[in-house]
């Protein structure tokens, strides 16, 4: 069975910086993307970044130089790297996979695409 883990949450003034952690479990997929995606309380859960079996990354546009997507062990270990955070990117964040994946990155980028999902883990940027 699919697990994935998400830590690293927390709460950090504007211009602070998180490191936010996903593991994965269960699958031996050798394609596979995994993604990040947000979603503040009464919104739509976003799409933040991805990054897949290749090594290519994609971010939206609102997080575009300000976070950085990586992964260790063949996509077991995902990180999201936040820095500059605002008061906007307060949300919960939610790690995806979509194992086996026959795209690239840049096809990743809509909550249907992924099969498997964590619980979660709240960032909360005030002052």
């Amino acid at each position: 069975q699919v697990q994935l883990v998400e830590s690293g949450g927390g709460s950090v003034q504007p211009g602070g910086s998180l490191r936010l952690s996903c593991a994965a479990s269960g699958y031996t997929y050798s394609r596979y993307c995994m993604g990040w995606f947000r979603q503040a309380p009464g919104k739509e859960r976003d799409w933040v970044a991805a990054t897949d079996s290749d090594g290519t990354s994609t971010y939206a546009d609102s997080v575009k130089g300000r976070f950085t997507i990586s992964q260790d062990n063949a996509g077991k270990l995902v990180y999201l790297q936040m820095n500059s955070l605002k008061p906007e990117d307060t949300a919960m964040y939610y790690c995806a996979a979509a194992a086996p994946a026959y795209e690239g990155a840049y096809y990743y980028q809509t909550r249907a695409r992924y099969n498997y999902w964590g619980q979660g883990t709240q960032v909360t940027v005030s002052q």
